[in-house]
């Protein structure tokens, strides 16, 4: 069974980011995956200090709940992150675990060693936005998730995005089913998928 690691990247529990994950996870449910939700909220992570020693060493000098995660992203086959658009990018919470990621991309190119570089993981990217629907809304968040990905050796398989949730919130949608259908559809297929509605 595959292993599937929920990042909920937002500060507001049960708010339009975390029921946007829930109704997707539910997806999952369906099928034999082992699903571990985590709430970044709930965790101590401090900030990334640049102090490079993960550069010297592959690991990170800090330590705190990041630590325990970094073992759960090793040891997920799924890596889904869900967070918010703040001032057109992801969210302050989850900036912070990203930025916390270095040392992947240490290991990978600093130290030049194999990081699971054969590894089947895909990576798949959620977020809303209380704006009215624009093509651009998201871009700069997807920027930060392709990196993301890459460093954790994660396929970045697909993004499905909601705006406007200032005017319909998530969970007043009435069409998550249908829209999910065709997503489902994609990852049992293996292909990748770009919903935005």
């Amino acid at each position: 069974m595959k292993k599937v690691l929920a990042i909920m990247g937002s500060p507001r529990k049960n708010k339009n980011t975390d029921k946007l994950l829930d109704a997707f996870l539910e997806k999952f449910k369906e099928d034999e995956y082992i699903i571990n939700k985590v709430y970044l909220r709930n965790l101590d992570i401090k900030h990334c200090t640049g102090c490079e020693y993960c550069n010297r060493t592959g690991n990170c000098a800090t330590r705190d709940d990041m630590s325990d995660l970094y073992d759960t992203i090793d040891d997920s086959q799924v890596i889904i992150v869900a967070a918010p658009v703040y001032f057109n990018s992801v969210n302050g919470l989850t900036k912070n675990m990203i930025d916390r990621s270095q040392r992947y991309w240490s290991l990978k190119y600093a130290l030049g060693q194999e990081y699971k570089r054969n590894e089947d993981r895909i990576g798949i990217f959620l977020s809303v936005g209380g704006a009215p629907f624009t093509y651009d809304q998201f871009d700069g968040s997807i920027a930060v998730m392709d990196f993301f990905f890459r460093a954790i050796n994660a396929k970045y398989k697909g993004n499905c995005f909601l705006s406007h949730t200032e005017k319909i919130a998530v969970g007043d949608r009435s069409d998550l089913d249908d829209l999910f259908k065709d997503i489902e559809r994609d990852i049992k297929t293996n292909k990748d998928f770009y919903l935005h509605r």
